[in-house]
């Protein structure tokens, strides 16, 4: 008797059959991601009683919402020397939670525009508020170390990187090993260390989001050094790279590169945001659908308009209308409309 149950248990040990259970397979989740945020001149409204209510229903409606946030959340320090500087108190930070955004991107050419004294109050605000913030880090890992979070036993991980930085401030303003600052795609180095980052994650993560922060403002289709970007990170295990910066939208899709299809948007355009101009209050909100098994399933873009400095969903004609011209910008960004698509020549 005794070596047949040892027989039964030496075949189930040889089917695999060790006693531990699988891991249960990830679930699709959503993901949302929005374009610039700061909280200057008119956007200020967003601070207020229901400044942000118009949009709350669709930054909410998904499992993590991410937006860019361009201003450093500060009351202290001096300002840097530059055309533009952008502060917020750490209320804008509440503001944003409070509508349904889950995670702070801020690694971009105004979050440190107050310096380090701002650098340490806005990771102070960010927690004190309960938003995770990533690209801005005490050091170089903690600025490219991924928000992580399991929804659904779906395992996502969202990096976030700038290519836009004042050449005088660069070097002061790029996280190193001994000093705190922000994580840097400007160089050769800053990249390999983003897309190291990111083909790294493939172990341990279902799902891989990148947003950037990169382009050339109010330019309509995107750079060669985006496309290059894009291209490797999607080779590397991206899933989705969605950039931000140019203040007018860019168009989004499918891009193959290597032996892997992600999706990319090379720009949301501005979210919260002081914009007037036609094009610069062109604004929405990307659902990214993401199975967990590589890819993007699903990709919807809600429009939204600009008005006294804070996003409204459109609605009827001005949502078609709006759509057609999002989808009318991914010829010259040469995506394809469908992961097993053709990309078209602009």
């Amino acid at each position: 008797m005794r070596s047949g149950v040892l027989a039964v248990v030496a075949l189930l040990l040889l089917a695999g059959c060790s006693g531990e259970p699988e891991a249960p397979a990830p679930q699709p989740i959503t993901v949302n991601v929005a374009g610039d945020v700061h909280f200057a001149g008119s956007s200020a409204a967003a601070l207020g009683p229901g400044g942000l209510e118009a949009v709350a229903g669709v930054l909410g409606d998904a499992d993590v919402t991410v937006v860019n946030v361009e201003t450093a959340i500060t009351d202290r320090g001096d300002p840097a020397g530059k055309k533009y500087t952008f502060r917020a108190p750490a209320s804008g930070l509440g503001a944003l939670k409070a509508v349904g955004v889950d995670v702070a991107a801020m690694a971009n050419n105004h979050s440190l525009d107050y310096g380090r004294t701002g650098l340490q109050d806005t990771l102070a605000a960010g927690k004190a508020q309960g938003l995770p913030i990533i690209g801005l880090g005490t050091d170089v890992g903690a600025a490219f170390a991924p928000y992580r979070t399991t929804v659904r036993d779906n395992r996502l991980a969202v990096f976030d990187a700038t290519q836009v930085l004042d050449t005088s401030l660069a070097t002061a303003w790029t996280a190193t090993a001994e000093k705190p600052g922000l994580a840097s795609v400007q160089t050769d180095s800053g990249r390999a260390r983003l897309v190291a980052a990111v083909k790294a994650e493939r172990g341990r993560s279902d799902s891989i989001v990148v947003v950037l922060h990169y382009g050339r403002e109010l330019a309509g289709c995107p750079t060669d050094d985006q496309r290059r970007i894009a291209r490797e990170l999607v080779a590397a295990g991206a899933d989705a790279v969605v950039g931000s910066h140019a203040h007018i939208q860019l168009g989004q899709g499918f891009l193959t590169a290597g032996d892997r299809t992600g999706f990319v948007d090379y720009g949301l355009g501005n979210f919260v945001f002081y914009a007037e101009r036609r094009g610069t209050v062109d604004s929405g909100v990307l659902k990214l659908t993401l199975p967990g098994t590589g890819g993007v399933s699903a990709a919807a873009w809600t429009p939204a308009t600009i008005r006294s400095g804070v996003p409204v969903p459109l609605t009827g004609d001005e949502a078609a209308e709006a759509l057609q011209e999002k989808d009318s910008l991914r010829a010259c960004a040469e995506l394809a409309a469908t992961s097993g698509g053709q990309a078209r020549k602009g």
